[in-house]
């Protein structure tokens, strides 16, 4: 079970809970248990906290393991701030302040000014904690880094407050080194940690400045007094270099991170989250949603909905498998990454979401702009426009919010008094009226923006197909193609490389794309919508963008299909 099925086993958990809500919409002590339920859903975060003295290396962890340099390093002594890592659509800072609802957004080069001595001595500016938000996928999921201010530092503050922070901690990290293993401080913090009865791991940071008889010693050091203060063997002890490893993942240098032994760190952590806390939290949600569902149904004011409460119940219990168990086999490696990394990146364009949706609209937009004005002034355009019969209906109504009623005055007459000629003549001959009136109706093929459009869309699609052509076997941005447009940029390439990796990138956006749906529904729900990422809030409407592509391009209705 990667991070992406234990997502859908909690979606497939609030499924169920809406069906139960929906049961008896009017009661509101089931809608109040249903949405207590669908919050404890919606909150769930993995808070991993790294302690540790200053200076050994926390922040080029956390960077290694999001894969980039994020956070700012070296910056020492921090402030008396905790620093929280979490999924945000775009990089950036939100600032929490002490007896204050008021939240200030701050870029990442900014941060120093809040949280460094220097730039906040004494936390004067009254921070509560500085919350990064990267657009890293890992973060996207569930998993918050909690990064605590540096154990020993000549600010006492310091120390406090990451003791203060210890209980909302679901696992830590504790980052020694080589050079000084295991201060006093940080024992101090294993004794707390021991208290706690969570999931703790010890990283020897610092590997490449110490030869090989050195690491043997200071690894059976920290052993033993891992052992001694926590009571029993331990084996959650890793020796690492962050800054090889940091550096390997950005470079791409797979021998350079191997050598830093951070991969070996990664995989239990990652087989920690993924099985044995999320199976705690599932199967707990589980127990927890079953019981609610058989104490409602036995709600005096329930029975007559017996049936219904049956069904929900039957419901739950056939999924408790899908929704509880662990399916990896034995050796099987963790899946860190949840997904193949692909050389194309698709840009979503903000207002069409398809990049040919929006090439059409703006060439739409400009021939629209100077037509409207020839058909003002112009009595040739207007004979044009009336031989044509008009706009489509679509094109109809784009014309019109262009336009001003003085333009439509002076440039509809000839048209309106040839229609309604038209309709004389139909009633006269009294036969084939059907026929005869629809022939007066302006279709796409007559409708001159439309002849527009369709030269724009063949220009987008060659273009489009051109660019994913040329970007095979690379690492490009490729713009994001709505469903019908998809097919014909498809069929442009044919057969080949560069449509299955269109494909599949479009598969993989949709998939994301769902999944952002669910969890806004789900947040929604439990009436978190604070919790929700930008590309949540959006979710819908990139949806249909990219299933239907944008409305002021879509087909209008032909008369005949609805007869």
């Amino acid at each position: 079970m990667d991070l992406k099925q234990y997502e859908q086993r909690k979606f497939v958990l609030a499924e169920v809970i809406r069906s139960a809500q929906a049961i008896d919409t009017k009661d509101n002590d089931l809608q109040a248990d249903s949405r207590d339920l669908l919050t404890r859903l919606a909150e769930d975060q993995f808070n991993l906290m790294v302690v540790g003295r200053f200076s050994r290396g926390k922040s080029t962890l956390m960077n290694a393991i999001l894969g980039g340099a994020h956070l700012p390093t070296g910056i020492v002594p921090l402030t008396s701030v905790i620093t929280t890592v979490r999924y945000g659509s775009r990089p950036q800072v939100v600032l929490h302040f002490r007896d204050s609802g008021l939240n200030r957004e701050v870029s990442l080069s900014e941060l120093a000014e809040y949280i460094t001595q220097q730039g906040n001595p004494g936390n004067t500016r009254r921070i509560a904690w500085a919350e990064i938000q990267l657009p890293v996928e890992i973060l996207r999921r569930g998993l918050f880094f909690v990064d605590t201010p540096g154990l020993g530092s000549p600010i006492i503050e310091n120390t406090l407050t990451t003791e203060r922070f210890l209980p909302q901690a679901d696992a830590f990290v504790l980052v020694t080194s080589f050079e000084s293993p295991l201060s006093e401080e940080e024992g101090h913090i294993l004794e707390r940690v021991r208290n706690t009865d969570k999931k703790l791991f010890v990283l020897l940071n610092k590997l490449d400045t110490v030869t090989p008889e050195e690491r043997l010693q200071a690894r059976q050091f920290v052993t033993e007094q891992l052992e001694s203060l926590l009571g029993r063997e331990f084996r959650e002890l890793y020796s690492i270099s962050a800054r090889q490893a940091l550096e390997g993942k950005v470079s791409g240098d797979r021998k350079k991170l191997d050598e830093s032994g951070l991969q070996a760190f990664e995989a239990e952590l990652f087989r920690f989250l993924t099985e044995d806390r999320a199976q705690s939290f599932l199967m707990n949600m589980y127990e927890r949603t079953l019981d609610r569902l058989i104490e409602w149904s036995y709600n005096g004011s329930q029975l007559e909905k017996e049936n219904s409460w049956d069904r929900v119940i039957e419901r739950l219990r056939d999924q408790r498998e899908a929704i509880t168990g662990i399916e990896r086999a034995p050796g099987q490696p963790v899946n860190l990454t949840e997904e193949r990394p692909r050389p194309w990146t698709l840009t979503i364009d903000r207002k069409s979401g398809c990049s040919i949706c929006g090439s059409v609209l703006e060439a739409t937009f400009r021939f629209l702009s100077k037509y409207q004005y020839e058909l003002t002034i112009s009595p040739d355009a207007q004979h044009e426009h009336a031989r044509r019969g008009g706009f489509c209906s679509l094109h109809t109504w784009q014309y019109e919010g262009i336009s001003s009623p003085y333009g439509v005055c002076t440039a509809y007459p000839e048209l309106v008094h040839r229609i309604a000629a038209g309709i004389d003549r139909v009633a006269e001959e009294s036969r084939d009226v059907a026929d005869h009136l629809s022939r007066l109706l302006p279709t796409t093929q007559s409708c001159k923006v439309c002849d527009v459009q369709r030269d724009a869309v063949q220009r987008a699609v060659r273009n489009a197909a051109e660019l994913a052509r040329n970007s095979v076997g690379k690492a490009a941005r490729i713009p994001a193609s709505c469903l019908p447009h998809l097919l014909m940029v498809a069929q442009a390439l044919g057969p080949g490389d560069a449509t299955q990796e269109l494909l599949t990138v479009h598969a993989s956006l949709l998939e994301r794309t769902a999944e952002d749906l669910q969890r806004y529904a789900l947040k929604h729900d439990a009436l978190r919508r604070y919790l929700t990422s930008e590309e949540e809030r959006r979710a819908s409407q990139n949806a249909l963008l990219l299933l239907a592509g944008h409305r002021n391009l879509s087909s209008p209705w032909v008369i005949e299909y609805i007869l």
